[in-house]
């Protein structure tokens, strides 16, 4: 039989060697708790994930002095984040080299804020390897997804959405609108919906932003 134990260290390994993502994040230390808590907002706000203490972002791993890291942590997600983020710890040793591994598990009360300065808290979703400012368009959205937190059946223009994307590449907000006959704010509302939830991916580095299947 083969042996399917749980080993951190490979678990560990495998994180790295597949890169930073819509689900896990590189860092090499955690000096300012006002700069990680919108990395710990972001996971909470979207499909939750990891951060990887002590990893460089080419993925060397350098590692730390985890009671530390765990102290301005502990602050970002108490102080620094609001509603205040769940973290849970696991500590993995690497040649003598201790990396913290960080997991923040997609959070029921959406949206989260993070404390950019005072007075000032702003939004923040992971998509791809960004943790990307939300509009309010967007927190209305996520505050909607904690109130019907489970995941409900899709509606008929949402499967008009995963049909075209199984017949097309890529679409854009214009194209769903068209192909659906909805109106640009409930048509961008529902993209927003479905990258949450981790069906369709968020281009936006061209001139017009567009969506894949995942």
């Amino acid at each position: 039989m083969l042996n399917t134990a749980y080993n951190p260290l490979e678990e560990l390994k495998r994180l790295i060697l597949r890169g930073e993502n819509d689900t896990v994040d590189f860092k090499q230390r955690v000096t300012q708790p006002q700069k990680i808590a919108r990395t710990l907002v972001s996971f909470a706000n979207t499909r939750g994930g990891m951060v990887l203490i002590g990893v460089k972002d080419s993925g060397y791993i350098c590692g730390i002095d985890p009671e530390e890291e765990k102290h301005t942590l502990d602050q970002a997600a108490a102080f620094y984040c609001d509603p205040p983020v769940k973290l849970h710890y696991e500590e993995v040793d690497s040649d003598n080299r201790t990396v913290l591994i960080v997991t923040v598990p997609e959070s029921s009360q959406k949206p989260h804020f993070a404390k950019v300065k005072d007075d000032d808290w702003r939004g923040y979703v992971r998509v791809k390897d960004t943790s990307v400012q939300t509009s309010k368009m967007v927190n209305k959205v996520l505050q909607q997804e904690t109130e019907t937190f489970e995941k409900l059946p899709l509606q008929k223009h949402e499967h008009i959405l995963l049909n075209y994307l199984q017949e097309h590449p890529r679409v854009t907000l214009k194209q769903y609108m068209k192909a659906a006959n909805l109106s640009e704010r409930r048509a961008y509302r529902t993209l927003v919906k479905l990258v949450l939830h981790g069906y369709i991916r968020l281009h936006d580095k061209e001139k017009e932003a567009y969506y894949t299947l995942s």
